[in-house]
């Protein structure tokens, strides 16, 4: 069985109840693989990147693998507007998306889905671009000031991982979803002082695992999600608080992704 996100917005959580923490969001667009239920439960895997969670069942739109094959093999669009309305052409009625939304099928205006088709007029971004760290950097700032989420993934409420994953998203580049995945990726650095703007930033805790990531900014300074997407001081040590006046994450490690 297989599905496609048919929402602004899905909870993904760890355990099929209400009650499990949320651990990944579904955006609009966002398809995936279901391989069991349980009560009203569904438990999936993303396309994108391979992320199990247990969704609601009716909080999707069921698909064939046809077409989630179809999407797979389809240059990806995304939208690049902190939020933007999506019309549902069989009711003509509107809902929001937010940045980094897939659209599926997109062509002149209009996201087809099987016999279901979807308008959007906003700006977008294609899956596949020429890397540009400046992108990547005026990107990630769109979010500033976004709130903290655990699990989440847009502009109103935002993880450490999921803001570097969507960030670099938008600009053609995947990552998995988790801060200690994604620190299995890229080209490591040796030094502080080499890395660049656009770099990521990992940071462990004292038991050696890695919970925190960030994007690395010029004149010593990270954008990241701690409290709500901001911007510390940054060095060999870890992230300087600004606030606090104090480290708040110890480095662990640079990649380079680009």
């Amino acid at each position: 069985m297989y599905g496609i996100c048919n929402l602004s917005v899905v909870p993904c959580r760890k355990e099929p109840s209400d009650r499990s923490e949320m651990v990944n969001q579904l955006l609009f667009g966002d398809h995936f693989q279901i391989f069991g239920r349980e009560g009203n439960w569904l438990h999936i895997k993303t396309a994108y990147d391979d992320y199990e969670g247990w969704i609601d069942k009716k909080q999707f739109l069921p698909i064939e693998q046809h077409t989630f094959d179809i999407i797979n093999s389809t240059e990806s669009y995304f939208s690049n507007e902190l939020i933007q309305l999506i019309k549902d052409d069989k009711t003509s009625l509107f809902f929001p998306i937010v940045m980094g939304s897939a659209l599926p099928n997109y062509d002149n205006k209009e996201c087809a889905v099987e016999n279901q088709s979807y308008t959007y007029e906003g700006e977008y971004t294609r899956g596949i671009l020429p890397n540009s760290k400046q992108g990547i950097i005026e990107t990630a700032m769109m979010y500033l000031n976004a709130p903290y989420l655990w699990g989440g993934k847009t502009p109103f409420g935002i993880d450490c991982s999921g803001f570097t994953q969507t960030v670099y998203k938008l600009n053609g580049i995947k990552l998995k979803r988790d801060a200690y995945q994604q620190a299995e990726q890229g080209e490591t650095l040796s030094f502080v002082e080499e890395a660049e703007a656009g770099d990521l930033a990992f940071f462990d805790n004292e038991e050696g695992r890695i919970i925190h990531v960030g994007i690395v900014l010029d004149n010593n300074k990270i954008i990241h999600a701690s409290g709500k997407v901001r911007i510390d001081g940054f060095d060999h040590q870890g992230i300087f608080n600004n606030d606090k006046k104090d480290y708040s994450h110890r480095l662990r490690l640079l990649k380079r992704l680009i």
